[in-house]
């Protein structure tokens, strides 16, 4: 049977209990609607702001097809000339002439792919150094494992140090040191993985079950018994696919760092814009797509295979 208001078993305490569970939610709710809007007005202040110094709202001069010049905002002036510089890399395929044409369009193609193979190995190699070095510093910069906070502190801006500073930069700084080639590609995509790395991984080491640190601790265990034999087994699988995510993303980054002399089909990105060859630009774009949606696919068969779940997909 329904219960109403009215119900002569609701006593009056009953009643009031509702009415200021009505009255709270009434409050909360008002308060959560004004929160909401300044939260939306402050953020399409922000977004306003940031499209004005973006130059979003930018006027510029474009020639007119008579002659005449005329101004127009940034952004409908400057998409035809989008259009014209894709146009420009799309190369010349004719069906009767197709086996002529394609490999004029891939004419390069020994020296890419060798420069292809150097890309992969440098992304391979700063991969490798990267998870070494993050996987190593995660203990030490996770909040519930690092064995007291100077070690945590010090973990912590080292990898926020490693992860802010850009590939290329590195890779300019390591050009400097060690003259242009493979190495400065490696050590730079290493440092920047090492930061970016150790930070996915120590977010994963807080987030484990700590019962199974604190059995092997209670039995004697020291604190790399703790790491060794309670959290690496928790937090390997997640180890795993970050890594070969950050691999992936590796590749594309020692195809650009080569643009500075770091090795890798960046320096042919670099001698293909600085001569105007459009048609090697989208050759070069093409390879490194299709490098990438190979290593995507084996990545996710690996990360499957190794982490147990291929017999469930």
């Amino acid at each position: 049977m329904t219960m109403t208001a009215d119900s002569p078993r609701d006593t009056p305490e009953k009643i009031s209990r509702i009415k200021t569970f009505e009255q709270d939610f009434a409050t909360k709710r008002l308060r959560s609607r004004r929160a909401w809007i300044i939260g939306s007005v402050l953020f399409l202040v922000a977004f306003a702001l940031t499209s004005w110094l973006g130059d979003f709202f930018k006027y510029t001069q474009v020639s007119l097809p008579g002659g005449a010049r005329e101004w127009r905002w940034i952004i409908p002036a400057g998409i035809p000339r989008l259009g014209e510089y894709i146009s420009q890399t799309i190369p010349t395929l004719r069906w009767d002439s197709f086996g002529s044409d394609f490999a004029e369009w891939f004419w390069r193609w020994k020296i890419w792919g060798r420069l292809l193979v150097e890309t992969i190995l440098i992304a391979f190699m700063g991969t490798a150094f990267g998870v070494f070095g993050g996987f190593a510093l995660s203990f030490l910069a996770a909040r519930n494992l690092s064995p007291n906070k100077w070690i945590l502190w010090a973990a912590r801006r080292y990898l926020e140090i490693a992860r802010t500073v850009p590939e290329l930069v590195w890779a300019l700084i390591f050009v400097f040191c060690f003259s242009v080639g493979p190495l400065a590609g490696v050590l730079a995509i290493g440092l920047h993985a090492t930061g970016s790395l150790g930070k996915l991984y120590s977010e994963v080491n807080e987030n484990i079950d700590m019962r199974p640190l604190e059995g092997v601790k209670a039995s004697g265990g020291s604190w790399f018994d703790q790491i060794r034999y309670g959290a690496v087994p928790q937090v390997l699988p997640n180890i795993i696919s970050y890594t070969l995510l950050r691999f992936e993303i590796n590749v594309r980054s020692s195809s650009i760092i080569g643009y500075v002399g770091a090795g890798g089909l960046g320096q042919e990105f670099r001698t293909a814009m600085s001569f105007q060859e459009y048609a090697d630009l989208s050759a070069l774009f093409v390879i490194i797509v299709l490098t990438v949606m190979i290593i995507d696919y084996g990545s996710e068969k690996l990360r499957h295979r190794m982490i147990g779940m291929e017999a469930r997909t």
